[in-house]
């Protein structure tokens, strides 16, 4: 009777352990999902004679990435997810101009340059996004949009399709 229980022991705690070990792969597969990462610019001219060459239309992202709340819901629910970076990869070209609580630090060509484009473009609020050609023309503007992903990906087409 004892070897019986015994044995069961070891038994319940294989399952146990199989079944933790199974789940764990399973939360990390999931955590890899979230974790997308697309290429950000930060360069307006350089994204501007990428768009260019690659026929595409360019993102920009005016953000405070470390102060304001909606930015980090963007990045989070938009932004990071493999249904935006599918889309972007194939059609747009993501500029980000982000404007930190640390900008003073940032080199003073980029502060300038970041200022003077927030002043061209009129931004008043972050997050703001906008889509413009390889000149820079605006096509829309638009900003946070609750949905997730796929949601966010189908409103840039239709912001898009308008021009």
């Amino acid at each position: 009777m004892k070897k019986l229980t015994i044995i069961l022991t070891v038994i319940l705690l294989l399952a146990v352990s199989f079944s933790c070990a199974q789940e764990k792969s399973k939360a990390d597969a999931k955590g890899k999902t979230a974790e997308i990462k697309v290429k950000w610019i930060e360069d307006y001219d350089l994204a501007l004679r990428t768009a260019a060459k690659e026929n595409k239309v360019v993102l920009i992202n005016f953000t405070g990435s470390d102060w304001c709340g909606w930015c980090k819901k963007l990045v989070s629910e938009v932004f990071s997810q493999p249904e935006f970076a599918t889309y972007a990869e194939k059609n747009l070209v993501l500029l980000m101009l982000d404007f930190p609580t640390t900008f003073k630090q940032l080199p003073v060509e980029t502060q300038q340059e970041r200022q003077k484009l927030q002043e061209k473009y009129k931004v008043k609020g972050y997050p703001t996004i906008l889509l413009t050609d390889s000149l820079g023309a605006v096509i829309a503007q638009t900003g946070y949009q609750d949905g997730g992903a796929i949601k966010y990906v189908e409103h840039l087409k239709g912001l898009i399709a308008k021009k």
